[in-house]
């Protein structure tokens, strides 16, 4: 098939990630991949009031290197999930929005999953239910080596130490609660977004799109 997208899966992911699940591409969700460590698999960025941090989430220590991304267990040997909700609160309770869509997230982080790829899943609908978009992708059932010409493979180019040129993005500035400090800093994480303009979000989302 043409025109499709290779996503893999990502923590609280940044705008650019989003914005391919509203192109006119079909979107497919990599399960069957290895794990790698130090991506958006399990970490995202955010901005507080010392510029921006990244949460990390930790896994279960000792993983086979070959030990598919869907079968890779979350550790709660320490309170993350805690210190990530402190971190997020801190960063965004000034923000005009966040006392609309906090108790949602928190509600996430409250169930505690088993699996990281299931709990970015929820965050992920989530963040579709706050954007009110009709999202449909498909999650892999085998693990594709190879794409066929005009389909995107972004599986490893949505990485936090590569810079990406993806013609088919465009950074839109929108208002920071910090920015007078930082000046605007680009393609944080979704909730970024979410808890500073609201419903507003699908807006840049779009904009964001090039054709």
């Amino acid at each position: 098939m043409k025109n499709e997208i290779l996503l893999s899966t990502a923590y609280l992911p940044n705008i650019q990630y989003i914005s391919k699940f509203l192109t006119k591409q079909q979107v497919f969700m990599e399960g069957c991949e290895n794990f790698t460590k130090q991506t958006y698999r399990n970490r995202c960025n955010i901005l507080g009031a010392n510029k921006i941090q990244q949460l990390t989430i930790p896994v279960h220590k000792g993983i086979s290197p070959k030990q598919q991304i869907r079968d890779v267990k979350i550790s709660y040997s320490e309170d993350w999930h805690r210190v990530h909700w402190k971190s997020i609160v801190s960063a965004y309770n000034s923000t005009p929005f966040f006392e609309y869509f906090a108790d949602d997230f928190f509600s996430v982080f409250q169930e505690k999953p088993i699996f990281i790829f299931d709990f970015n899943l929820k965050l992920l609908s989530l963040v579709f239910e706050i954007l009110e978009l009709d999202v449909n992708f498909q999650i892999t059932d085998t693990y594709n080596t190879e794409l066929e010409p005009n389909n995107f493979d972004l599986r490893d180019a949505i990485h936090p130490k590569k810079v990406f040129e993806d013609s088919n993005f465009k950074i839109i500035p929108y208002p920071q609660v910090f920015e007078e400090r930082f000046g605007f800093q680009p393609n944080l994480s979704i909730i970024d977004l979410i808890f500073n303009v609201g419903n507003d979000a699908h807006l840049f989302l779009q904009k964001s799109i090039q054709q």
